[in-house]
């Protein structure tokens, strides 16, 4: 099998070079988020930020999930960003 496939890719880059370097580029574009290590810290960002932001609304007393003040920290915070 690998082979057939280095045999494929002989014959490939012989006969069209620009073509074999441009699956290659394509290959690593591909590759490249998965090997690299910001896409787990974008990842950890994008869990903590929550998707829809709190109302500000004023606290009567009678609304226990909602917030005092719109600035109270609810929710995963960003801390281990601010110290990396």
């Amino acid at each position: 099998m690998a082979g057939r496939v280095a045999s494929a890719l002989r014959s490939l880059w012989a006969k069209e070079p620009v073509v074999a370097v441009s699956c290659g580029i394509a290959a690593l574009a591909l590759l490249s988020p998965l090997l690299s290590p910001y896409s787990k810290y974008s990842g950890m960002i994008n869990r903590a930020t929550p998707y829809t932001y709190p109302v500000p609304l004023r606290d009567d007393g009678c609304l226990p999930e909602v917030p005092s003040h719109p600035c109270c920290r609810q929710g995963p915070d960003l801390d281990w960003l601010k110290n990396f």
